[in-house]
């Protein structure tokens, strides 16, 4: 029996690559972004998914487009109140068996078959990142982005945790457990903050964006 290519292991390399063009060509020009990551699970009326909404619109109002995991809770809130603004609301959607179904508040909607290739996108595409209450993929969102900004493949940038009382004891837990043991550093515990107040959000991020623009129009003006 002769094993056909387009079911082995190698034939995957090429459907991986497809999603990296695509992904990396359509949101190129995006400009300055903001990841929002949490629940799929948060419906409307629910404080987190409203907050997601209102804060996803004040930025957009600064010209901050919206990048979410297009599916519905959180992310539906957040690319909601882009979409519903004007701005730019980006889904970036992951193909599963249940729970995904993209939201109908996407400018730019992709489709990923690979978590990887999708988180790649977040990263790579993301100024700032909002990380709001969530159950495991919001936890491996928000742990892995950590770990990039620790270890040096991702420039330092501000990552929020919306929600005071939702984060409190993962934050404890590190404080008094992790760091005490030496599984991270003092300086880890400030790679992240809490945040209940969306207007100090948008401030954070609308000054970070700010202050790139302007750090880039140097290195222009010293290349140049």
């Amino acid at each position: 029996m002769v094993e056909d290519f387009k079911t082995t292991e190698a034939w995957r390399i090429f459907r991986i690559q497809s999603e990296l063009i695509d992904g990396i060509e359509t949101l190129r020009h995006l400009g300055p972004a903001v990841t929002i990551f949490g629940s799929a699970r948060l419906k409307p009326g629910s404080p987190y998914y409203e907050a997601a909404r209102t804060i996803s619109k004040k930025l957009s109002q600064q010209k901050i487009s919206i990048i979410t995991g297009g599916g519905p809770g959180v992310m539906e809130g957040a690319n909601r109140g882009c979409y519903q603004q004007g701005g730019q609301s980006v889904g970036l959607n992951v193909a599963l068996a249940f729970e995904q179904v993209p939201n109908a508040f996407q400018d730019i909607s992709l489709t990923f078959r690979y978590f990887f290739v999708r988180k790649l996108m977040f990263a790579k595409n993301a100024d700032s990142m909002i990380i709001f209450p969530g159950g495991f993929g919001t936890m491996d969102e928000l742990f892995e982005i950590l770990t990039l900004v620790q270890t040096g493949k991702l420039r330092e940038f501000p990552i929020i945790l919306y929600g005071t009382e939702y984060w409190r004891g993962l934050l404890e837990w590190l404080r008094n457990t992790v760091l005490p043991e030496g599984c991270i550093g003092p300086s880890d515990l400030d790679l992240f903050h809490m945040e209940d107040d969306p207007d100090t959000i948008v401030k954070i991020i609308a000054n970070f964006v700010d202050s790139k623009v302007h750090e880039n129009e140097i290195d222009n003006l010293v290349v140049s």
